[in-house]
């Protein structure tokens, strides 16, 4: 889905670069020259990503900050002609997700401006898996089965963790055992097929008729999931 970037900056001139620039990578931009009219676009434009400049009229970047965070989490990048340090630690201490000092190369703020979406992505996703009845927190270490909290060791959690984050994937056992290297396991005493053994165990997963897990000969194990919700 394409994201939305919500530029507040009176540079004319470089909002327009900006407009440009960041179109091309399948960006929608909508620009603002004034803090309050950027404020209003909040609501209106829904964006995914704000470009703050520290330097505006009327209020500045800081005091637009303090706003957004009143009432949104929504990832912001400031941008300041200054490149006092103090300057970038206050920004980050209202709430900034990164700090970009002018000038800069374009194609910097839209690697910024990736990374921290990926980071926004992986929060997300790191979070809470569900399938059917299975339910994983990753954050929390908690697997539940219905209302039933799973008692999985250490590796076996790492294992429900790797195939849910990979669901319909085809893994190999050796990639299941990379997955698990710096982890504390019997590795000498009990294969990656034991491990899956008791985890199938717990989950009541039948290798037979597989709702979760599921062997392909020659190849290794899928996770298939009961709906991939």
């Amino acid at each position: 889905m394409q994201k939305r970037i919500l530029i507040i900056d009176d540079d004319r001139k470089l909002n327009k670069l900006l407009i440009d620039f960041l179109s091309d990578y399948n960006f929608k931009i909508h620009s603002a020259i004034h803090p309050r009219e950027g404020l209003r676009a909040l609501d209106v434009f829904k964006p995914d990503l704000i470009i703050l400049d520290v330097m505006l009229p009327e209020m500045d970047g800081y005091e637009v900050l303090r706003v957004i965070r009143k009432t949104s989490d929504l990832p912001v990048l400031m941008l300041t002609a200054r490149g006092d340090t103090m300057d970038r630690i206050l920004g980050l201490e209202i709430g900034a997700d990164d700090y970009l000092p002018k000038p800069f190369e374009p194609r910097e703020l839209v690697a910024r401006i990736r990374a921290i979406f990926r980071r926004q992505s992986g929060k997300i996703m790191q979070e809470l898996y569900q399938s059917g009845e299975l339910k994983i927190n990753i954050q929390k270490y908690e697997a539940f089965l219905g209302d039933n909290r799973l008692d999985l060791t250490t590796a076996e959690f790492e294992i429900l963790s790797f195939f849910i984050k990979n669901s319909g994937v085809v893994l190999s056992r050796d990639q299941i055992m990379d997955n698990l290297r710096g982890i504390e396991w019997e590795a000498f005493n009990r294969s990656i097929d034991v491990l899956i053994s008791r985890l199938r165990q717990k989950l009541k997963d039948d290798p037979k008729k597989p709702r979760y897990i599921k062997t392909v000969w020659g190849a290794g194990y899928m996770f298939v999931g009961e709906d991939n919700e």
